[in-house]
This record gives structure tokens, C-alpha cells and sequence, in this order.
């Protein structure tokens, strides 16, 4: 057997405690909490699907839509890629709501490693955070409906709504829509996370430390 015969699966089991240690939600979280927190990365994939496929198999023009005031420098791809990346791994840190890695620092981070986690310094964020995807996707959705952007100005001539038809303007709706799961989802976890570790019922029995 040689050496790397040996270490695949040695690779391949830290793989799988990292990504058991990363999911499994500790005591006391109900099972609506663990359902929503694990949908909510679901409710972001689509979407960056999505926008991946357009810059791969170019679909429309959707690299060039919401780049703003971005530097002319950047690869709309680039733009892309790197929004729905960022978009999944801000989705992901809804699941350590539920997880040991949300109630103690891994041991990885320097300085905080093994130490609890302040409940505020996830309550706040993640109810500001569902505030704001709420807010914002509700908006985006009814605007675009009338043709118009959040600001209220209308929507350009190559926005997909606009220069999409048939099976693709369908698909593109179908992969935006769960986006407005999102902050409703974020908020029902962060007020089951609330109630276990400020409330009444708040499990006393978290682990002093994580991996």
C-alpha cells in the first residue's frame, strides 16, 4: 500500500468529522430550528447557480447586472463567481446557530479558540441580518413587478426580467424566489438560538469547547 493509499483515508475521515462537527446541531435546538437553518443555504444556491451558469454558458447578460460602482478593473466573472460564493458561505454561518461553533469559538481561531461565544455577538448580527433580507428581497420583488428597481427607477433593457423570455425567463425566476425565505428563515433560528441561551429554557449544558 503505498503512502497515498494510506492517507486518503485518513483525509477523507477529517473530512467528514469537520463537515459532522460543522452540521450537528447541539442539545436542546427543536427540530423546526435544525430544518430552517439547514434550508437556509438552499434558498441562496439557486441563485448563484444561477448567475455562475451565465458567466459559464453565458445566459443573457447577467454578468454585467449589480456591479454598481465596482471598478472598471473587474472581471464582471470574477464579480460573479465571487458574489455567489460570499452569498452561500454568509448563508452557511445561519447553520452555526445551531451548532456547537455558534455557542464556543473553534480552537482554529486564534485568541478566541475554545472560548464561549458571546449570545449578543450572534443575536445581533443575525437579527439585523434577517431584518435587512427581509426587507430588501420583499422589495426587490414587488418593485420589479412594476418594472422599477428598489431605488424606484426603471429596470435597464438587458435586466433578465426585462430580456429574458420563455424557459429562461421561468428558470430565473425559479432560482430567485427562494431568496425571500432567506431573512424570515434567519430570523426563526436566531429567535430559537435566543431562547436557548437567554431565555428561561437556555440549555446549561454547552460544550466548553469545539474543533
Amino acid at each position: 500500500m503505498t503512502a497515498h493509499q494510506d492517507t486518503a483515508p485518513a483525509t477523507t475521515g477529517r473530512l467528514r468529522a469537520a463537515w459532522r462537527s460543522a452540521h450537528t446541531p447541539v442539545p436542546g435546538v427543536p427540530r423546526w430550528a435544525r430544518i430552517a437553518a439547514y434550508a437556509i443555504p438552499f434558498t441562496v444556491l439557486p441563485s448563484g447557480l444561477w448567475r455562475i451558469m451565465t458567466v459559464v454558458f453565458h445566459i443573457g447578460d447577467d454578468a454585467t447586472h449589480g456591479r454598481g460602482q465596482l471598478p472598471s478593473w473587474l472581471p464582471g466573472p470574477v464579480y460573479i463567481i465571487a458574489l455567489s460564493v460570499f452569498s452561500e458561505l454568509l448563508a452557511f454561518t445561519a447553520v452555526g446557530l445551531i451548532a456547537a461553533w455558534g455557542e464556543v469559538f473553534p480552537r482554529w481561531i486564534p485568541l478566541l479558540g475554545g472560548r464561549r461565544v458571546p449570545p449578543l455577538a450572534a443575536i445581533l448580527p443575525a437579527a439585523l441580518g434577517a431584518t435587512i433580507l427581509t426587507v430588501l428581497w420583499t422589495a426587490a420583488f414587488a418593485t420589479s413587478l412594476f418594472g422599477l428597481t428598489v431605488r424606484g427607477d426603471r429596470l435597464p433593457s438587458d435586466f433578465p426580467t426585462e430580456s429574458m423570455h420563455g424557459w429562461q425567463l421561468a428558470f430565473f425566476n425559479s432560482t430567485y424566489v427562494p431568496l425571500l425565505l432567506w431573512g424570515p428563515l434567519l430570523a426563526a433560528v436566531c429567535f430559537a438560538y435566543w431562547r436557548r441561551r437567554c431565555g428561561r429554557t437556555a440549555h446549561a449544558g454547552v460544550p466548553r469547547t469545539a474543533s
